[in-house]
């Protein structure tokens, strides 16, 4: 490497470094490289919405939803030693909502834009056309539908690429052609399926919501006080805000004297009441329960057929319907089941997340038998020893596989050399200090002397046999 090409990737990292925060900018540390995301900015009330032809559509009909924030868009790249003066960065890009053409034709006018900069730095220009034009460039537009790519078509695509071909993949549905276009492999649709992907967006844009009204003053109405959003609560239906200390009080009390249906909103006449979420936020573990088992029970008296939106932000009353076990939830049009509480799957059987089992594991264990009878009856023996299964399986995984530092998969190791690859994601890493290693060259790991895993390809085993030898 050129001492002009290091002082030149040196002086751009440190500039992007501080231009962007931490969470938009990360730089590696074991190479020329890092990561940066792309959080854009979206017009006033942009809509997404799953078409009610898709193959896993939750319902016969589509839904359409309005968000204010979408998951960013992550370009990974790594500087080359000839970097900027003849070879560009390589790079992967990757986002949940995007299809795999979309982020193809991303790829290729990143390409573009090297060519037009060809001898000087080119990250904070990709960065800046992601955030800025990625909408325009895409012709992506309210309502934007939301797709899944095929992973098939994806392999056989990106073999069958050309450099030369020129990719341009817009519309916000795309077309039955888009589909056919050759699919660069550094293009990453970075979800599991359509189902999730609409609860990750979700719950996404309402951490981003919740993050902009952390930042803001608001004046309680009860103290006369002015405080942070951080410091404050609103009432989901009509948005009056309140500090957090004044509604602790005020729950508090309403919960001692057995009024868990009066949690209203303190502002004379207005009907909105607080979320079973807001209440556990606010009051004590032994508060909450006495709160929880006082609704359930009062709840289960009046209407059996009543279940609560699972969203956090939500968690309004829903009526479900008989013999039925899907539940929409009338304010966030979220379709779920009425049994495991999670997006609706159909006749599939019911998933549980691993969080959710530890939790009811616990739960159980610690329960009377009163309360195991009742845990029984609402979740299902069969999930109750799935939980504590699941607890076990947990436990062995812990003791004896490690995580792949890209995606997480348990790997186990048995034999062999440090390099390992992990069978979820393809990712090479090494065994000894579990760092990412390069596709291109992983061995360079072990075989370069500034490395802290030098010469230590087969340590692991060579200490192994030498411990055998000396019995």
């Amino acid at each position: 490497m050129s001492s002009e090409d290091r002082e030149a990737q040196e002086d751009e990292l440190l500039a992007l470094a501080s231009i962007y925060d931490g969470d938009e900018f990360r730089k590696a540390e074991s190479v020329q490289g890092g990561e940066t995301r792309i959080y854009l900015d979206l017009p006033q009330n942009f809509k997404i919405f799953v078409s009610g032809n898709s193959n896993e559509c939750l319902q016969n009909g589509g839904f359409e939803y309005t968000i204010c924030f979408l998951p960013p868009l992550v370009l990974n790249f790594e500087l080359p030693p000839d970097y900027p003066s003849s070879s560009p960065p390589s790079f992967t890009l990757s986002g949940k909502w995007l299809s795999p053409t979309q982020l193809s034709a991303l790829c290729k006018h990143l390409d573009n834009l090297w060519e037009e900069h060809r001898g000087s730095v080119v990250l904070f220009a990709w960065m800046q056309f992601l955030k800025e034009e990625t909408l325009a460039y895409l012709n992506i537009v309210s309502p934007f539908e939301l797709k899944m790519g095929s992973q098939k078509k994806v392999q056989r695509r990106t073999a069958q690429a050309s450099p030369n071909t020129e990719l341009d993949f817009g519309g916000a549905a795309g077309s039955a052609a888009d589909q056919e276009e050759a699919v660069d492999e550094r293009a990453v649709q970075d979800v599991e399926s359509l189902s999730s992907l609409i609860q990750e967006i979700l719950d996404f844009d309402q951490a981003q919501q919740i993050k902009c009204f952390n930042s803001k003053l608001f004046l309680c109405s009860i103290c006369f006080c002015e405080k942070l959003g951080s410091e404050c609560m609103y009432f989901l239906e009509c948005r009056h805000v309140y500090c957090k200390a004044c509604l602790k009080d005020y729950f508090e009390i309403q919960i001692r004297d057995g009024q868990v249906q009066c949690l209203n909103c303190p502002e004379p006449k207005c009907p909105s009441v607080a979320t079973p979420g807001q209440v556990k936020e606010l009051v004590e573990t032994e508060l909450f329960a006495r709160y929880d088992r006082l609704l359930l029970q009062s709840t289960l008296d009046l209407m059996a057929d009543v279940v609560y939106c699972p969203r956090p932000c939500c968690q309004l009353p829903v009526m479900q319907e008989p013999g039925c076990t899907m539940g929409i939830c009338s304010s966030c049009n979220f379709a779920f089941c009425t049994l495991c509480r999670l997006t609706y799957h159909g006749v599939s059987p019911c998933k549980v997340t691993a969080e959710k089992l530890m939790d009811l594991r616990n739960e159980y264990l610690q329960a009377d038998e009163a309360n195991k009878r009742f845990l029984e009856q609402r979740y299902g023996k069969r999930v109750i020893q799935k939980a504590l299964e699941e607890m076990e399986s947990k436990e062995w995984l812990e003791k004896n596989s490690k995580s792949c530092p890209c995606c997480g998969t348990p790997i186990e190791k048995l034999d062999g050399c440090n390099k390992m690859t992990c069978t979820g994601c393809m990712q090479y890493f090494c065994w000894i200090c579990m760092g990412s290693l390069s596709r291109a060259n992983p061995y360079k790991h072990f075989t370069d002397p500034a490395s802290p895993c030098f010469n230590r390809y087969v340590y692991a085993i060579l200490w192994s046999q030498q411990q055998f030898l000396k019995r």
